[in-house]
């Protein structure tokens, strides 16, 4: 047995209702990163200094030196860019990622912060990379990040965002307790929960598209209408889903020492202007997004199935396909995971598992199948889920003349194929399933058994939509 531990389906085709407060179509959702003082610098502690997201194209970290350009072009963001910043978003909610270092050598930043209102999240210790560090490491560099941040703020952090995280990152920032969300994913428009160790774990999706940081990589923004375009492109698709019934989230990353050049902060101010033209938008700091989800779509306390035991698992999914428990014991040796924690998810894991098998097998899944409105039904020994199904379109309440037909029906159809006739009744009706009899008891052997393993599937697909949530 294996388990994947990736999450590919998501909400899948039908996202959760956001219900933004006052029926906002969207959510808009700004970060400045505020990490000048806090970068690599030998200053600080480091072995070289900062090669990440500057001006200077193709930059290497200096081992053992200062870098003059690089510690001046940081400074900028901090002396000049983030003031630049503050004025043109002080009236807005805005999320302040903020790496502790660089927030205790940023006294007046912080009071501005704090005068605007703004959430200020943890963006960790330092601005470095966390991909070679330990876990124990790692698990020190948040506890100390969360006590100089306090500090530094007065307060404690409710969101997290590393950034330049590690594979353990998020699992250990949800291990302290101490936030609302974390922050270091990519994978969504909305929020979602993650089961982290047995806890329930919020997760506010960041944004590396919608991000200034594009102005400092190979192939990224050139210039600020290509920032603006990209960002005005962004808010109306989401904005027309959100009209559409389906609002989301847009979330917009800021750099102060690459926004707040004058050049690319012209392109900011025209963005944000074209959000506030419209109705029904929603400006929220990421801690608001993170309460108002919490409130409106709490964590599901379900019994997860990739992660049940096998005895569990066949419990709950050995009666999908009728009376075929060896199916469920052979899904739940594949490599599931959290993308197959749905109705869709487990039917393609149970349904590998039955087009595998050899035809023998599947024909003792079809010959488990009873008759429709036979001596089983009349006798009141279905299973549960045969019995409903067979309810659903009044198979329980035939005729004389009607259940004299099925008879017939079914004893021609067993003689000449060697097992029952199957169909799913729950996408039928009465006649439908009759007049279905009629035509496919001319097929011959083979294409019937093919037709009959196809609504085997079918009747597994749709007990499961029954049984779970998506």
């Amino acid at each position: 047995m294996t388990r994947y531990p990736r999450d590919m389906t998501g909400y899948g085709a039908n996202p959760p209702a956001a219900n933004w407060p006052n029926g906002a179509k969207i959510a808009v959702q700004i970060v400045l990163n505020y990490e000048e003082g806090g970068e690599n610098n030998i200053l600080h502690g480091d072995a070289a200094s900062e090669a990440f997201l500057s001006e200077i194209t193709g930059a290497q970290p200096w081992p053992g030196q200062r870098h003059w350009n690089m510690e001046s072009i940081y400074e900028y963001g901090a002396r000049a860019g983030f003031w630049r910043v503050h004025r043109m978003l002080g009236d807005l909610p805005v999320t302040v990622y903020g790496v502790a270092t660089a927030l205790a050598r940023a006294p007046e930043q912080v009071a501005a912060m704090k005068a605007s209102g703004w959430e200020i999240a943890s963006h960790g210790l330092k601005w470095v990379e966390h991909k070679d560090m330990s876990e124990e490491e790692e698990r020190a560099q948040i506890a100390e990040a969360i006590r100089v941040h306090i500090e530094a703020t007065g307060e404690a952090p409710r969101g997290w965002y590393t950034g330049r995280c590690s594979n353990n990152t998020v699992r250990l920032a949800a291990e302290t307790g101490q936030f609302t969300y974390v922050a270091d994913s990519y994978a969504d428009d909305l929020p979602y929960w993650m089961k982290i160790n047995g806890q329930d774990q919020l997760i506010v999706p960041y944004t590396l598209d919608c991000n200034d940081m594009r102005f400092a990589i190979p192939a990224g923004f050139t210039n600020g209408n290509q920032f603006e375009s990209y960002l005005k492109d962004s808010f109306d698709v989401l904005y027309e889903e959100g009209a559409a019934g389906a609002p989301k989230m847009l979330s917009i990353g800021l750099h102060c020492r690459l926004i707040g050049r004058p050049g690319r902060a012209a392109a900011l101010r025209r963005a944000i202007e074209y959000f506030k033209s419209h109705d029904d938008v929603w400006f929220a700091t990421r801690l608001q997004i993170a309460e108002h989800w919490t409130k409106e779509h709490p964590p599901v306390t379900t019994p997860i199935p990739s992660q049940m035991d096998r005895e569990t698992f066949v419990s709950e999914f050995g009666g999908i396909f009728e009376h075929s428990p060896w199916i469920a014991e052979g899904a739940h040796a594949q490599e599931l995971g959290p993308t197959h924690d749905t109705a869709q998810g487990i039917h393609q894991a149970l349904a590998r598992v039955f087009r595998a098998a050899p035809d023998d097998q599947r024909l003792g899944v079809l010959t488990a199948h009873p008759d429709l409105a036979g001596k089983l039904a009349a006798a009141k020994r279905l299973t549960a889920e045969s019995t409903a199904e067979q309810a659903s379109v009044g198979l329980d309440e035939l005729t004389d003349e009607e259940r004299a037909t099925f008879t017939r029906l079914n004893d021609s159809y067993t003689t000449k194929f060697g097992f029952p006739f199957i169909i799913a009744v729950r996408d039928n009706t009465k006649a439908t399933i009759m007049a279905a009899f009629e035509r496919r008891i001319g097929n011959d052997r083979a294409t019937e058994f093919d037709e009959a393993c196809r609504q085997v599937e079918r009747i597994a697909e749709l007990r499961l939509q029954e049984k779970l949530p998506r």
